[in-house]
């Protein structure tokens, strides 16, 4: 049974840098396709970037591109989200997501598209 938590939040100012852990701690981690999204205050969740099981494959939303880096550790059944140049429109809870299905990357950018969530970490960027 996959249960995931996310790690490394936290509030730092503009500019600044963050690195996400997402642990998982079932028995599947490493043939999934995962995802990071995020949640500010009023608005709709949110994809922020998704890889392949395998890590062929990374993707992210526009308004991270240059900024964020994905990537995972199969050994460590770990995900991370390495967060740069951080601005405080970046500011929301971050989770980390099971995509539905196994089976070849595709571009999941729905909530639908996964199953499996993390109960969230908080990050704060002050200006």
């Amino acid at each position: 049974q996959v249960q995931l938590t996310e790690s490394g939040g936290g509030l730092v100012q503009a500019g600044d840098s963050l690195r996400l852990s997402c642990a998982d701690s079932g028995s599947t981690f490493s043939i999934y396709d995962m995802g990071w999204f995020r949640q500010a205050p009023g608005k709709e969740r949110e994809f922020v970037a998704g890889i392949s099981w395998n890590s062929f494959t990374t993707d992210y939303s526009d308004f991270v591109k240059g900024r964020f880096t994905i990537s995972r550790d199969n050994a460590k059944k770990t995900m991370y989200l390495q967060m740069n140049s951080l601005r405080p429109e970046d500011t929301a809870v971050y989770y980390c997501a099971r995509a539905s299905a196994t089976g070849p990357y595709r571009r999941r950018i729905g909530v639908i598209d996964y199953d499996s969530w993390g109960p969230g970490t908080q990050v704060t960027v002050s200006s």
